[in-house]
């Protein structure tokens, strides 16, 4: 039995980030590699004003805890104090503070927090659509990224190496693919 997926417009609402079809991962670079990880534990929720993704808010609260990089003894060290403090029980959280427009996607500006400390932030994004399911549900989907500093948010633990270089770079990628479910 086949199931046509149809595309809708995109209406206001509250959409549940929908966890189990969405990742938050990273990269940062590690001597001549880049470690990549994702945090399983995280929610969110987007507001839609209209058929316009300008008109939107997102909100997202990433449990610490639940970062993994595929190796449990580097998880281990980035769950202590070095660098995240995990068992204190924070979250990462970014709360937008407007969507523009920009070319083929958009701007989406907003607070970071990680380790208590509070920056603005500029993600690029796609917009990928509004679709029903086939169970009857409406979803919509998108992708964002930036790149941060890790020393701006006191995740600044690293080894020096010779020639004046460190064991682990400065710049984390961040990406976020998300499918969200209309309330």
């Amino acid at each position: 039995m086949s199931h046509d997926i149809q595309a809708e417009a995109l209406t206001a609402g509250t959409w549940a980030i929908d966890t189990s079809h969405s990742e938050v991962g990273f990269s940062v670079r590690h001597l001549m590699s880049k470690v990549r990880g994702t945090f399983a534990d995280f929610s969110g929720e987007i507001i839609t004003k209209s058929d316009d993704p300008t008109e939107s808010s997102v909100n997202v609260a990433i449990k610490v805890p639940s970062i993994s990089t595929n190796n449990s003894q580097r998880d281990g060290h980035l769950k202590s104090t070095d660098f995240f403090e995990a068992e204190s029980g924070q979250e990462i959280t970014f709360a937008s503070t407007a969507i523009t427009a920009n070319g083929d996607g958009y701007t989406i500006a907003g607070d970071l927090t990680i380790n208590g400390v509070t920056k603005s932030v500029e993600l690029a994004a796609e917009f990928l659509g509004v679709a029903g399911d086939a169970f009857g549900a409406v979803r919509l989907g998108a992708e964002a990224s930036v790149t941060i500093s890790r020393a701006d948010y006191k995740v600044d633990f690293n080894v020096p190496l010779e020639g004046d270089r460190l064991l682990i770079g400065d710049k984390v990628d961040i990406s976020i693919t998300l499918e969200a479910v209309k309330s």
